[in-house]
């Protein structure tokens, strides 16, 4: 009999850390100032920096991975047509948001890794799980579009796109 699964709250309790859902509708993160030396975030919707060096202590750090500005576009693009505009994903704007809140960004690295789609199906059940690369995605809405790329997936192979990420690390300077 498999063993029941233990969350990460669960698993992380026993070793004094916190683990806390932030949400875009309430930007303050519930706890005092200077509590922590170090703030994690992985694929935030947004950072809200205030808080972040709000809750550092002096010579904390922040470590976050984030999703980077041009993610998936090719898949984007072949479904939705052209995309314009800037994306607030940039990690050279996180690098000055954090430096705006009195953050020093000691390390800032990008990757950009590809990402082949097989068949469709593949594209599908990836549309449905990660629900913010198409919004409103269905098959139905979609279906035109969808036989297109499976003809194109058969006559040349994979549907490559690529994924990009940043990871950033900030410390709050010592007063």
């Amino acid at each position: 009999m498999a063993p029941e699964p233990v969350s990460a709250t669960e698993r992380l309790h026993g070793r004094n850390v916190h683990l806390v859902a932030a949400h875009d509708d309430r930007p303050a993160l519930p706890f005092a100032t200077r509590s922590f030396d170090l703030v994690t975030s992985r694929h935030p919707i947004r950072t809200w920096w205030g808080e972040v060096a709000r809750v550092l202590r002096p010579g904390g750090s922040f470590l976050s991975q984030q999703v980077g500005p041009h993610t998936l576009r090719e898949l984007i693009e072949f479904l939705l047509g052209p995309q314009t505009g800037r994306s607030s994903r940039d990690p050279e704007l996180a690098r000055a948001d954090a430096e705006a809140v009195g953050l020093q960004v000691v390390d800032l690295r990008s990757e950009r890794l590809r990402v082949e789609f097989m068949d469709v199906g593949a594209v599908v059940y990836f549309l449905r799980l990660v629900v913010w690369i198409v919004p409103g995605f269905s098959v139905a809405e979609y279906r035109e579009r969808l036989q297109t790329l499976h003809q194109q997936i058969v006559h040349d192979g994979p549907f490559v796109a690529h994924s990009e990420r940043f990871l950033i690390e900030a410390t709050k300077r010592s007063e």
